[in-house]
């Protein structure tokens, strides 16, 4: 079975480990989307307009909505390059969105829906991601990537890795049925099943459901996908050593998170029951609280270990914690909000970079640096860093050193 075909070179002939992740949350995906845009434009004025999000990282992961995006960015078309650039997810979504999550006028009819069955049905969806993708599966990505999911058969998680797929042929699905099972969020979509085959014939099943379940936010699977690709290429036992975490360079984006007590409180939800808890409002309160607590729960653990490591400034999550109204919702869809999401997401660009305050726990701005300045420093040292692997390959594209002297 093939790898992917990524222009870029191994990390063994580099100075760092690549990472991007893309959180979950249906409509808001046009958050990360916007900076995605953002980020690649500044790339190719590096680069030239060629140059896409996949050229440039060792693996990208998405969980749902981010899944949808990850495999955007990564399936091959006709020339072997990916099928979108980063500038068209935004058009993506606003023409898709409202048939994905078809307004009502009034919500109640979506209530009473929910408790009997899923508030959409998924069929556009289903259709949509089908005829885009195609019969692309997951070992044809362009460069590796990781989209969880969660089986609801066997109550455990299931990550749709490349690096996995070529010792277990079975995780070799299509990207189209991947894309709709880590979307499956329970009360708003249905879950996904569907079957592989490996080269022996044997069959295994999938009853899938949204990968937020599992990882809302994946860039800690995105960097166990990394250290076990390394531990295996090894033959030393302890391996793991030979992971150098100072190496690791990540981007991780949020698709956004309602303002504190901006959605619920103790005295609400205290008169809640099992109705109480999955809606709210046009909100289901249960699947934003798992998706994101896990998401937050995340970004304290890499702020810690980049903190301890002395290397903050390889770290960079962009997420705004300060939705309100319809923009903190993942499914209304009307053509003004989505609107308004991208808004959301050029103004956090002009944001100042915000961490975890590892005593108070509280998300605080950092310094003076901006979202956007960030990024224009992400995208050279991607830059150089694909030109240094090119230089030291065997198997590298022809560089100019003398230029790739110059940039550093």
């Amino acid at each position: 079975m093939e790898s992917p075909k990524s222009p870029l070179q191994p990390s063994t002939y580099g100075n760092l480990i690549t990472v991007l992740s893309i959180d979950g949350g249906g409509v808001r995906g046009l958050i990360p989307g916007t900076i995605l845009g953002f980020l690649e434009s500044e790339l190719q004025k590096l680069d030239g307009e060629d140059a896409r999000i996949a050229d440039y990282f060792d693996v990208i992961a998405g969980t749902s909505t981010g899944g949808l995006v990850t495999a955007m960015l990564t399936a091959p078309n006709e020339k072997n390059r990916p099928l979108f650039a980063a500038k068209d997810i935004k058009n993506f979504y606003l023409d898709n969105c409202p048939k994905i999550f078809p307004q009502v006028s009034s919500p109640f009819p979506r209530v009473i829906k929910a408790l009997f069955g899923p508030k959409y049905d998924g069929k556009y969806l289903h259709s949509l991601v089908k005829e885009k993708l195609g019969n692309i599966k997951l070992h044809q990505a362009l460069t590796n990537i990781a989209i969880p999911t969660f089986d609801i058969k066997r109550l455990q998680p299931t990550i749709f890795s490349t690096y996995e797929v070529m010792n277990n042929p079975s995780l070799d699905a299509l990207l189209s049925d991947i894309c709709i099972a880590t979307s499956a969020a329970p009360t708003y979509l249905p879950a996904h099943y569907f079957e592989t085959k490996n080269p022996n014939g044997k069959v295994r099943e999938f009853n899938l459901i949204d990968g937020g379940v599992a990882a809302n936010n994946p860039a800690l699977i995105a960097i166990s996908e990394v250290t076990k690709q390394i531990m295996w290429r090894s033959s030393d036992y302890f391996a793991i050593k030979k992971m150098d975490y100072g190496r690791l360079l990540v981007i991780s984006l949020g698709t956004g998170s309602p303002k504190a007590n901006e959605k619920y409180n103790a005295d609400k939800s205290a008169k809640w029951g099992l109705l109480g808890w999955l809606t709210s409002g046009s909100s289901t309160p249960l699947v934003d609280v798992f998706s994101q607590a896990s998401s937050d729960m995340v970004d304290y653990h890499l702020n810690v270990v980049f903190q301890a490591l002395h290397s903050k400034k390889n770290y960079l999550r962009i997420q705004d914690d300060t939705l309100t109204g319809k923009v903190s919702s993942v499914d209304i869809a009307t053509k003004k909000n989505l609107e308004d999401l991208v808004k959301v997401g050029e103004g956090l660009l002009k944001k100042p970079i915000s961490r975890v305050n590892l005593e108070t726990g509280v998300v605080e701005p950092v310094g003076q640096e901006t979202n956007e300045e960030a990024l224009r420093r992400f995208a050279k040292l991607l830059s150089d860093e694909k030109r240094l692997r090119n230089v030291r390959s065997p198997h590298g594209r022809t560089a100019n050193t003398k230029d790739f002297k110059l940039r550093l």
